[in-house]
């Protein structure tokens, strides 16, 4: 079976799915092939947090990194009231904003000072009774920041997003993507084969780019992995924290977002420098590490009916020579292949824009697609019995 389509993406998170959103609102004529779940790589990991740039200025100036995000919360509030570039109004926001807290230690208060004071636009100070119910107890001793950045459920936006173009989203079997000058073989789950003739071609697989790349004879851009050792708490828990503790450097000291599983039960993800450091500990010294931060920051949360999760995870992104993070989304194009990594979900509209512009010299084609198997969704890993220490 041959097909042709002016755009073919590659991969299934939050970043595809809104590029292939984007290109069809436009009139373009694409396709996004998955060969697993949608968003089962870097996307059902997030913690879900539109960053407005308020964590990367810890340090008290404005970053090349807190500046490239500083937009993008109100862009996804746009997108979820039903009246941005996207329509993302069945998609959950699980918290209106994020908080910023610090502690006692005159390390903290000084960073926390600063941050406000830079950042003063996009930061609250809260009197105690405005704070969330966990800093509303009576032990609690520090400042409280709210932020203008949501928290959205991570599916639900993937769902919201693939929804209205499931015809265009194509389930695939793992490695039978093959890319050539100007057309790509695949095989669909369900056996057809299919040579899919394209404009252009849109690598935003994640860990999956390189692999494709080489497919495609190309030796750059070249990719770099960042990895992550988060930690997961389940039991007892009867507040969602959504919230940075600040510390001393440039990374909050741990960030918390709460989530919920299958049964019901608030799950704890925990992030920021925990986990950053984490990578250089045995999941168990990982846990013990994190019940001492707990206990240490929320003393009042009692702990020993929790159960706890290791997440080890690979952030992938386009390699720098010092090896730090990139302060935007990446995107080059190399003929009519287009390589791209968001680096941040929030940077997900501004990746979709480029490509966007990328295709704007492309014919647009009119021919109708073929009925293609879809992938499912992924699941939440806190919903996988598996990933719970002891179960």
């Amino acid at each position: 079976m041959k097909v042709d389509v002016d755009a073919v993406i590659v991969g299934g998170g939050i970043a595809g799915l809104w590029t292939l959103a984007r290109l069809r609102d436009q009139g373009f004529n694409a396709v996004l092939l998955e060969d697993d779940a949608l968003g089962a790589g870097q996307t059902r990991y997030s913690q879900g947090i539109i960053h407005g740039g308020t964590k990367y200025a810890l340090t008290g100036k404005l970053t090349a990194s807190s500046e490239a995000v500083s937009a993008m919360p109100s862009i996804w509030r746009a997108c979820h009231a039903g009246k941005g570039e996207v329509d993302l109004r069945k998609a959950v926001m699980i918290s209106d904003a994020h908080y910023l807290w610090s502690t006692t230690s005159l390390t903290s208060k000084i960073t926390g000072f600063f941050a406000s004071r830079v950042m003063r636009a996009r930061t609250t100070a809260l009197k105690p009774q405005q704070r969330p119910a966990i800093f509303q107890h009576r032990d609690f001793r520090g400042s409280i920041y709210r932020l203008d950045e949501p928290v959205f459920d991570c599916i639900s936006v993937l769902q919201a997003l693939a929804e209205p173009s499931m015809r265009s989203i194509v389930a695939v079997r793992k490695d039978s993507i093959r890319p050539q000058v100007s057309s790509l073989l695949v095989e669909t789950t369900d056996g057809q084969g299919c040579e899919l003739n394209f404009s252009k071609l849109v690598l935003m697989a994640g860990q999956g780019n390189q692999s494709l790349l080489s497919a495609a004879g190309l030796q750059k851009p070249v990719m770099q992995l960042r990895p992550l050792k988060m930690v997961m708490m389940r039991g007892g828990l009867v507040n969602k924290v959504f919230a940075h503790c600040m510390g001393a450097g440039i990374n909050p000291r741990v960030t918390i977002t709460s989530h919920t599983d299958d049964d019901g039960n608030i799950v704890w993800y925990l992030g920021g420098q925990l986990a950053e450091d984490g990578v250089n500990r045995t999941d168990e010294e990982q846990i013990a590490r994190a019940q001492r931060e707990l206990a240490e920051l929320i003393p009042w949360q009692k702990l020993d009916t929790a159960q706890w999760g290791v997440l080890d995870i690979d952030r992938a992104e386009v390699r720098h020579a010092d090896g730090h993070r990139p302060d935007t989304f990446y995107a080059t194009q190399q003929g009519n292949i287009i390589t791209a990594w968001p680096t941040k979900l929030a940077l997900a509209p501004l990746l979709a824009q480029q490509i966007v512009d990328y295709c704007s010299t492309v014919e647009k084609t009119d021919n109708e697609l073929p009925a293609w198997p879809a992938p499912p969704f992924a699941k939440y890993p806190w919903c996988e019995p598996a990933r719970w220490n002891g179960v």
